[in-house]
């Protein structure tokens, strides 16, 4: 290769020097395809090279969502606005003039001449304050162009009350004449008929029957009123050819049925006008949520056709790829938690087995001294019956005078129950003054090995023993706490106020995980949602709770994210017991 010269066409004629590789080999998005190389993997980006990358692409993707989003509204504006025109164009249609008018003439005589063309919506007569009387002239507004054109069209020149009328079209209708024109070339692609002056109590079935005489019908349409059953008079016939409609004007036109006479005539308007022409149009717009979400669609089609142009595949393989890669990282993340979900179950079960072997050895060790206990009541009651059997002298002096009260067993601390007051002495007495002096040492010894810690005690003998003032109920909690081994250090941090009820969705677990992983290893996260009340309207309160690995995490992520401003709320971190929280007690 360093022996090769170019020719003398204006390139290199000197010998090329020798190319030295140096470096990796690095092939780009195309070359294990065209080269046929093996591809080289690219060196892992840092964590602030990932960052930027990631900020990039956020940032490219908002610039596509916002110039999508500025050229669907822009089109959707224009379609408002041609829609508008052609509304304001159908307006016009359904107006007439009628000029020339004898000054006799009221409204009520336009109604009844020109209504059987079809519903009036309104007469306007414009009268002289001075004579009392109208100017000559009015303007009748139809609901649907065909009436007017019928009306124009057979009513202009009429003789009415002495004088032949002008009828004609408003003065602005010029305006809109392009619109008009741009709707009448439309409905030439419709066979349809207009058909006017149909009696009230003709069906649809009835002018159908009338009407397929002269061919096949498509369609047939009568226009209902706000009363089932009931229509205004017209409607419209759609046939299968051009034939047919030309032969129903031309024959039915001023046809009288059932004592009206038909005013039939070829439609003007696509079937997709509603013939609403005097009813005000309402300028709808996309919601806002409906117009970003598809705007992000409409982007990320555009882009992945970009990268489709620039290395020469297809958009659908690279779809495929991405949806292969995101399903791998599913999988992936599913497996993951899945493995920690297991792991968190062992070590609860773990949990649980210690504490049921607790409670077991606790319940065995109170039988054991309850049998105790029992044993020495019955030698003591076995010993007090033969001292009595032994010496009864003392019994018959007992009959004679009173017993002297028995001495106490030893000082009374101040928190236990003094013994009750000596009385007259009966048959029986010293027995239950023994029994009575042996409960009252075994209280003192069990207060003594509470306040010592050195000798544990049964939940029985704990129950039985008779307590008085803060200070031995404060004894009995420490023996109890220790028994179940102290208050375990939380790990469970507690979210609220963070979201509305409204806001939970299927992603919100995923980012509450990932922005709780700054402060430790998340190894769950529940979302609960607490209704306040029973009422249907009641407030629901929305919990998030986050189990960390370590107790230090929870409190790290209670330093950074207590007080919060976080979508317009202030976050409220706590950190939960343990306890509760692994019985699934949510409500604290």
């Amino acid at each position: 290769m360093g022996e090769m010269a170019m020719d003398g066409g204006g390139g290199y004629a000197g010998p090329v020097p020798p190319l030295l590789e140096s470096g990796g080999l690095v092939v780009g998005p195309g070359g294990k395809k065209e080269g046929g190389r093996a591809a080289i993997a690219l060196p892992k980006l840092s964590t602030s090279e990932s960052l930027a990358i990631q900020r990039a692409k956020k940032y490219a993707m908002e610039q596509s969502i916002k110039i999508v989003l500025m050229k669907q509204t822009l089109a959707h504006q224009q379609a408002q606005a041609k829609s508008l025109q052609r509304q304001q164009a159908i307006v016009l249609m359904c107006r007439i003039y009628v000029g020339s008018i004898n000054f006799e003439v009221r409204e009520d005589t336009l109604k009844t001449t020109f209504g059987p063309f079809g519903p009036i919506k309104s007469i306007s007569m414009s009268w002289d304050p001075l004579t009392q009387k109208h100017k000559g002239f009015a303007f009748i507004d139809y609901e649907t162009p065909e009436a007017a054109q019928l009306a124009l069209e057979q009513m202009n020149g009429t003789f009415i009350s002495g004088r032949n009328i002008k009828v004609g079209r408003p003065s602005n209708m010029p305006q809109a004449q392009t619109i008009i024109e741009e709707i009448q070339r439309d409905a030439l692609n419709y066979n349809r008929v207009y058909v006017g002056g149909i009696h009230k109590d003709l069906s649809t079935d009835d002018i159908k029957s009338v009407f397929e005489a002269f061919g096949q019908i498509k369609t047939c349409e009568l226009s209902p009123t706000l009363v089932e059953g009931r229509h205004k008079g017209y409607g419209f016939i759609e046939y299968e050819n051009l034939q047919s409609c030309q032969d129903a004007i031309s024959s039915m036109n001023q046809f009288d049925l059932g004592g009206q006479y038909l005013r039939v005539g070829r439609s003007i308007t696509p079937p997709d006008i509603k013939n609403t022409g005097g009813q005000s149009l309402t300028n709808s717009t996309i919601p806002t949520a409906s117009a970003v979400a598809a705007a992000a669609v409409t982007a990320k089609i555009q882009a992945l056709d970009a990268v489709a142009t620039n290395l020469g595949l297809d958009s659908q393989d690279i779809k495929m790829e991405q949806e292969k890669e995101d399903n791998i990282a599913k999988e992936k993340k599913t497996k993951e938690q899945e493995e920690k979900k297991e792991k968190r179950e062992k070590e609860r079960e773990r949990e649980r087995d210690e504490r049921s072997n607790e409670r077991s050895n606790e319940r065995s060790n109170e039988r054991s001294n309850e049998r105790s206990n029992e044993r020495s009541r019955e030698i003591s009651q076995t010993h007090s019956h033969h001292s009595r059997s032994r010496d009864p002298s003392p019994r018959r002096e007992e009959r004679l005078e009173p017993a002297p009260p028995p001495p106490p067993a030893s000082p009374p601390p101040s928190d236990r129950i003094s013994p009750p007051p000596p009385g007259p002495s009966v048959p029986g007495d010293k027995v239950v003054a023994t029994q009575v002096a042996m409960e009252q040492a075994q209280q003192l010894e069990l207060q003594k090995k509470l306040m010592s810690g050195s000798e544990s005690t049964t939940l029985s003998q704990q129950e039985n023993m008779q307590i008085k003032g803060q200070s031995a109920r404060h004894l009995v909690m420490q023996k109890l706490m220790g028994a179940r081994g102290g208050l375990r250090e939380s790990k469970v941090l507690c979210l609220k106020n963070m979201v509305g009820s409204e806001e939970v969705d299927e992603q919100l677990q995923e980012e509450i995980e990932e922005e709780c992983s700054k402060y430790g290893d998340v190894e769950n996260v529940i979302i609960y949602q607490e209704r306040q009340s029973e009422e249907e309207d009641a407030e629901i309160l929305v919990k998030i709770f986050v189990e960390f690995g370590h107790p230090s995490h929870a409190k790290k992520g209670r330093d950074s994210l207590n007080g919060r401003f976080f979508g317009g709320r202030t976050v409220v971190a706590t950190v939960y017991d343990q306890v509760l929280y692994e019985e699934q007690d949510f409500s604290h």
